[in-house]
């Protein structure tokens, strides 16, 4: 199995993508990741700490000591590998998404119009 694949089956887990969206806005103490976790999955700190052990030695997470707490934080890297996997199929949606920009802008405009057209009764609406 490639590289990416191995990702894609890390990342199957949603208590592993949760994780990794939570490391995702900043290095987190694992007490703190773990309560969130717990809170949301209703799972034990050993299961939240196995998801982490995961996470880290498959790559996706740092660990860092200070004092008594273990910082984790994302490893882009291979997430990184998923992008670059990705890149080739962007362009489904990128289409979808320019046609919704342009129906967005063409909404605006209509909208805009129709307010500064003149009104029946005088002025303009």
């Amino acid at each position: 199995m490639g590289p990416v694949m191995h990702a894609f089956e890390i990342l199957a887990d949603p208590v592993r993508r949760r994780i990794v969206e939570l490391l995702a806005d900043g290095e987190r103490a694992a007490g703190e990741v773990g309560a969130v976790i717990q809170g949301e999955f209703g799972i034990s700190q050993p299961a939240v700490s196995q998801h982490l052990r995961v996470l880290r030695e498959n790559g996706f997470a740092t660990v860092r000591t200070a004092g008594a707490r273990r910082l984790y934080a994302v490893d882009a890297a291979p997430l990184e590998q998923v992008d670059h996997w990705l890149r080739p199929y962007r362009r489904f949606w990128n289409q979808r998404l320019d046609a919704l920009g342009v129906e967005v802008a063409r909404g605006k405009r209509a909208r805009r119009a129709s307010s500064t057209q003149p009104n029946p009764e005088g002025g303009t609406t």
